[in-house]
């Protein structure tokens, strides 16, 4: 019998996982510009993203975002702060948008343009186009990766998340295979006016 000690901090449904997805489209094409004229510095982002990650809960992104930003010169004890919630290693000009991070996060990826507003205020519409990119990449990742961990955890330690399925953990896992080419298709609609925005 295994123990069930571990559970999800989100849960999303298929139609979530839609939404955040095919919010994800666009944003990687503003984080890949964002690589050539550095209007966000990674470190910035990699901050934002363990954000999102230490709301979603995602054992899996964890990970894999603690090692990048080990890699990428951040003190184990600075990853460790962010992945616990804790402000300890926010830098002051970061704050709003590590906030807005997490408001972002605890929606379930629902943007509160009132908030949006005030990132834009501090940081200009194109570097919180990056904040927000950023962001939506994140909880796409999250999303994704909340029922791999759920499932690796089941298979490898014998450990299941009480609030999970086996079957909740190999639809969501699936779900992409069908929900990314119709977001690809919605955000084409989008671009070329059949659908709106």
């Amino acid at each position: 019998m295994m123990i069930q000690t571990d559970r999800y901090r989100r849960r999303y449904t298929a139609g979530e996982m839609y939404r955040i997805l095919l919010a994800v489209i666009p944003s990687i094409g503003i984080l890949k510009r964002n690589r050539e004229d550095a209007a966000v510095g990674e470190q910035f982002i990699e901050r934002l993203m363990l954000t999102v990650t230490e709301v979603n809960g995602c054992a899996l992104c964890s990970y894999a975002h603690a090692k990048m930003a080990l890699e990428s010169g951040f003190g184990e004890e600075e990853v460790e702060s962010f992945l616990s919630g804790s402000d300890a290693f926010v830098k002051s000009e970061e704050a709003t948008a590590i906030l807005f991070a997490q408001s972002y996060a605890d929606s379930g990826g629902v943007l509160d343009e009132r908030h949006y507003a005030r990132v834009v205020a501090e940081y200009g519409k194109k570097k919180s186009e990056v904040i927000l990119a950023a962001i939506r990449v994140m909880m796409g990742g999250n999303v994704i990766g909340l029922p791999y961990s759920a499932l690796l955890s089941r298979i490898k330690r014998g450990v299941r998340y009480t609030n999970s399925s086996l079957l909740y953990e190999i639809a969501m896992i699936l779900a992409p295979l069908v929900l990314v080419p119709l977001a690809l298709l919605h955000h084409l609609g989008r671009r070329i006016g059949v659908l709106p925005r």
